[in-house]
């Protein structure tokens, strides 16, 4: 072995990939990325989550219940509702994750030493529910002190109870399944159009694609209209697995499942193309792929719990489309909501489709430079 020889290689290689900026920044920017989001950004400690009140008593002691449940920092008060049943339907809907009830006659119910409030919790998470069981120990009779209560007090563990809807059993799959249609159609429909472009050019392609009358718009929105296909086959086979092998339930409609899964793909593809048209090579665009995935896998809820990261995560989590799309298939499958009820979340990933469609035209150009 001719160690000159050897050293010109090495040189040469330093050198291609100080030129390289793709891979270069990939070498510094996943150790980066994965510090600050599992140093920072995650957090299976839940604090903050979003509560509905129902306060049918209003009395001081019941006021004085819900003001130390607060003050757990379990919950953060974001809806008032004036019955359970318009509590249920904020959990359906996604809107808050735990609802507080304290019944009319909680002052009789303390004195008899029965439960005198409710933790109503969507199951369809399971970290919350762990989080909700806290809120059982909030002490009753030295919150609020009664003169009429007897001297000898029930156990306080007996006086709040909790209900978990959509998945008492708290079994993983349940949460799971419906996330990993996400999961998979973010990594394969994004990579897929990622090279799409990239692939026309380095087999010769694009040159015939050039003389032909095809406007950027046509080749782009052809381009991805073969693959929206593709994923919702993907989705087919994943729904089928899920609900045999697992037996997690669709409460909701199938349509909105696929019309959910619809705009996810369509989404993803739209960004993929984009990075099509940055990338310059198939492996560049594996490796920008790779930068969008993390995140998405990290901060969209899938993996660990979306309330428990800081605020300026969660911002930077609603560009993700996972995160949009978990919402609206949790809420469909799990939950027997309709995608009418979660309209911001379908506005947002329409957003997306359209911005990141648009800029990938934009950007595309039929030359070979």
């Amino acid at each position: 072995m001719n160690g000159r020889r050897l050293w010109a290689i090495v040189v040469k290689e330093l050198r291609q990939l100080r030129r390289d900026r793709i891979t270069l920044a990939m070498v510094v920017g996943i150790p980066v990325i994965q510090l600050v989001l599992f140093g920072y950004a995650i957090n299976t400690n839940l604090r903050g989550l979003d509560a509905g009140i129902v306060d049918q008593a209003n009395t001081a002691g019941s006021r004085a219940l819900v003001m130390d449940m607060l003050a757990t920092g379990v919950v953060a008060p974001v809806a008032q509702a004036d019955t359970p049943q318009e509590l249920m339907a904020m959990i359906r809907r996604g809107q808050v994750g735990i609802g507080i009830v304290v019944p009319p006659d909680f002052e009789r119910r303390r004195i008899d030493g029965r439960a005198v409030a409710q933790i109503l919790v969507d199951g369809s998470d399971t970290a919350v529910q762990a989080a909700a069981a806290q809120l059982m120990q909030v002490p009753i009779d030295s919150a609020a002190p009664d003169m009429r209560a007897p001297a000898t007090s029930t156990p306080v563990g007996g006086r709040i109870s909790m209900v978990a809807f959509y998945n008492p059993q708290r079994r993983s799959a349940v949460n799971i399944v419906p996330g990993l249609i996400g999961v998979i159609l973010t990594m394969t429909m994004v990579l897929f159009t990622a090279i799409a472009i990239v692939r026309e050019r380095e087999r010769g392609n694009m040159e015939l694609l050039i003389a032909t009358p095809l406007t950027s718009s046509e080749l782009m929105i052809g381009k991805v209209l073969p693959y929206v296909a593709i994923g919702l086959v993907q989705t087919s086979v994943i729904l089928a697995l899920g609900t045999w092998l697992f037996a997690v339930p669709i409460l909701g409609s199938v349509l909105d499942v696929y019309l959910a899964s619809g705009l996810l793909i369509l989404a993803n593809l739209a960004l993929g193309l984009l990075i099509s048209t940055r990338a310059q090579s198939q492996f560049q665009a594996m490796q920008m792929t790779f930068f969008v995935f993390l995140p998405s896998i990290l901060l969209s809820g899938f993996m660990f719990p979306f309330a428990g990261m800081p605020k300026l995560v969660q911002w930077l989590a609603e560009v993700l489309p996972l995160t949009h799309f978990l919402r609206l298939i949790r809420g469909v499958m799990l939950r027997g909501a309709g995608l009418w009820e979660m309209w911001l979340d379908v506005l947002a990933l329409a957003v997306f489709t359209l911005a990141m469609m648009a800029l990938a035209i934009l950007r595309f150009r039929k030359r070979l430079d």
